[in-house]
């Protein structure tokens, strides 16, 4: 399904050299939805969804020590038709040249604003694109240097859910954000910008239900096989999920959890257990997919394996702190077997 864009803008941020000063250029009014743009912001929409590491909250409630618009203030004037929708993103450029001189940071590029429509949702998107130099060859054997923006680099950027923040203004995690930036000075400078605090966490609703879902298995006595299986369940529809930009729904993952002949689904389970769970939440993949791998990497050793053949084709001896491995991987049993052989053939 395409995107509908409803409005796009784009503001440029460079730092002065040798100081704290940040210039702004304004974009153009009204940029063309053409159909090279509806791609960009296509792209930009599943590079931003295929984030795993992402934090959600909401709009600050506290107070501001000065009487200056805040984003939201800048945001609401905007929904509420008091003004257009580049006046509303040129007051948040300069809202965000503030905050980086404030922070001293070199953290520029182009501040993109986009207001759209994704599969019955509404979004607004603020994102600062970083620029990538890049070299090229013309037609007399010329190096040229060039910049384009590099959208796999994205690390500064958020999205409000305006339909969760309008309906829910109380809510903890209609604003979504990228986390995982080196330096905490970095990820803070943004969240002023946007007046953002964080709220509901992702990793600990992740961590939860994976517990949840090794306690039902375990409480319903399955083989392992068949808790292997549930595990692949879970992890294959929260992927989906991830790959839509749709919440975990605990009704929808209960009913792909089933297990015959079974009185209690895993809604019902969670239910009684009281899990610390919320209806729908945003998830971290990485952490689903621990349930059904186990795997590390260590002194220049990889080891990945499933679940389910530990303590049978995978063994671990605590005791002297050994791994091991019953019916090696064809593939590395001849890598192996030819190591063996030119070994022998050197010792000759």
């Amino acid at each position: 399904m395409s995107l509908i864009i409803s409005n796009i803008t784009l503001h440029f941020l460079a730092k002065q050299e040798e100081t704290a000063t940040i210039n702004l250029r304004y974009g153009p009014k009204n940029i063309e939805i053409s159909p090279k743009v509806e791609q960009f912001i296509n792209t930009l929409h599943q590079v931003y969804n295929g984030k795993g590491s992402k934090a959600y909250g909401r709009f600050s409630t506290m107070a501001e020590p000065s009487d200056k618009a805040k984003f939201v203030d800048l945001m609401q004037s905007y929904l509420e038709d008091q003004q257009a929708f580049y006046d509303f993103s040129t007051q948040a450029a300069h809202l965000l040249k503030n905050e980086l001189e404030k922070y001293d940071l070199a953290e520029t590029g182009y501040l993109l604003m986009c207001h759209y429509e994704f599969m019955g949702g509404r979004y607004i998107l603020a994102a600062i694109l970083p620029v990538t130099e890049h070299y090229s060859v013309d037609q007399q054997l010329h190096i040229e240097a060039n910049k384009h923006l590099d959208t796999a680099k994205l690390q500064l950027a958020a999205r409000i859910d305006l339909f969760d923040y309008q309906q829910n203004p109380e809510g903890n995690r209609y604003i979504s954000f990228i986390k995982g930036r080196a330096g905490r000075k970095v990820s803070d400078f943004f969240l002023d910008f946007l007046g953002c605090e964080e709220g509901l966490d992702a990793k600990e609703q992740s961590q939860t239900l994976v517990k949840a879902v090794e306690d039902f298995v375990n409480v319903n006595q399955l083989d392992p096989e068949e808790k292997q299986q549930i595990r692949k369940e879970m992890q294959g529809y929260c992927k989906e999920q991830k790959a839509s930009g749709q919440e975990v729904s605990l009704k929808e993952l209960s009913n792909t959890l089933a297990i015959e002949d079974n009185a209690e689904d895993f809604y019902s389970f969670c239910q009684a257990q009281d899990y610390p769970l919320e209806e729908a939440f945003p998830h971290e993949q990485a952490i689903i997919n621990k349930a059904t791998k186990y795997s590390g990497y260590g002194n220049g050793i990889s080891i990945s394996f499933e679940r389910s053949h530990f303590g049978k084709d995978v063994v671990y001896n605590k005791a002297n702190d050994s791994l091991t491995i019953y019916k090696v991987p064809p593939n590395l049993k001849a890598q192996l077997l030819a190591l063996l052989e030119d070994e022998a053939q050197l010792s000759e």
